[in-house]
């Protein structure tokens, strides 16, 4: 599992064109409990930094940037009726969604899971 500085955690999933983008159990504390959130929509094709997800939680709505460049394969979509998954389990059953990425090599740009704990102490 990689860490973006944006407190996003991605996983390689199926060799390493395919990840599963989900919020860092530290972000999901931070917004506190989710109430609503927008997802892309499969077959979305997102670049860097795209806004790609809506979180409102708490008292502050949140805008989840896209990690990569790539398209949409799958969204979370039980999280529509059942925000609160993302506050929960934001690194297991929480994830937000699944994307093909044009670049795997772009991986190796992000933190591992023991750097990401330092970086947010």
């Amino acid at each position: 599992m990689k860490f973006t500085e944006e407190h996003l955690w991605l996983r390689i999933e199926d060799g390493e064109d395919e990840v599963t983008v989900g919020l860092s159990s530290y972000a999901a504390g931070e917004l506190g409990e989710a109430k609503y959130i927008e997802l892309p929509e499969e077959g979305d094709v997102i670049s860097l930094d795209d806004p790609v997800v809506v979180i409102e939680g708490g008292e502050d709505a949140v805008d989840i940037l896209a990690p990569l460049d790539g398209e949409v394969t799958e969204a979370n979509t039980r999280l529509i009726d059942a925000p609160d998954i993302i506050t929960d389990d934001p690194q297991g059953d929480g994830w937000l969604f699944k994307m093909s990425i044009d670049d795997a090599d772009a991986l190796e740009d992000f933190m591992s899971e023991a750097a990401y704990q330092k970086y947010i102490r």
